[in-house]
């Protein structure tokens, strides 16, 4: 698995990791558990941002999952998007105005 999906897929843990812990702490009252929480998350949150960019950084070219032929922050090549048929629900099959098809008045 790589690093980066590891880090994002830890971040909802780690905070409830974290409200545990300062629960615990507050209802032994060894802390106020408003002035400790708030600042301690955004520190969890700005350390967990900078160990995915790390992880990015170190990843390099690699795929990001198996299933993706395109490093990361690479575009799709525009020859291998596919384009709409006509005559499908994306393209109308033909155009016609209240003109006609010829554009005259009918």
């Amino acid at each position: 698995m790589n690093r980066y999906i590891l880090i994002r897929r830890l971040r909802g843990p780690a905070i409830l990791l974290l409200l545990g812990v300062i629960a615990l702490l507050h209802e032994s009252g060894l802390v106020e558990f408003w002035s400790l929480f708030f600042p301690l998350l955004l520190i969890l949150i700005g350390v967990l941002k900078l160990a995915e960019r790390a992880a990015l950084a170190a990843a390099g070219d690699e795929v990001p999952y198996a299933g993706s032929p395109y490093p990361y922050g690479a575009a799709a090549p525009a020859a291998n998007v596919a384009q709409p048929q006509a005559g499908t629900s994306v393209v109308p099959t033909a155009t016609t105005d209240y003109r006609g098809p010829e554009g005259g008045q009918s």
